[in-house]
């Protein structure tokens, strides 16, 4: 439970307010025919390239962030993840493949 806890806190805490800010800006806003914030972008591009880094590194010695079994932690990434895999920011998951 510790364990999960750890990358689910990580999720809340580095992950999710720059991903839901990007997400909103590559994703969200040219769907409603918004401009997106260069600002924004700007500020935040670098940022979550950090926190796949350290994801990368657990999860070099375990198949899930939690484990070896799929879990909640894990399914914590998936909305943001899944938005931004149609935009710009798929580059930045393909540069960590694991």
């Amino acid at each position: 439970m510790a364990i999960l806890s750890v990358w689910m806190k990580v999720e809340a805490h580095q992950f999710d307010p720059v991903a839901s800010k990007l997400s909103w800006e590559l994703a969200i806003k040219p769907l409603f025919g918004m401009t997106m914030d260069a600002s924004v972008m700007d500020k935040n591009q670098a940022k979550p390239a950090k926190v796949l880094d350290a994801y990368e590194a657990q999860l070099a010695q375990s198949k899930y962030l939690g484990g070896e079994c799929f879990t909640l932690a894990n399914m914590h990434h998936l909305p943001n993840t899944q938005i931004r895999m149609g935009t710009q920011a798929k580059k930045l998951f393909d540069s960590h493949p694991t």
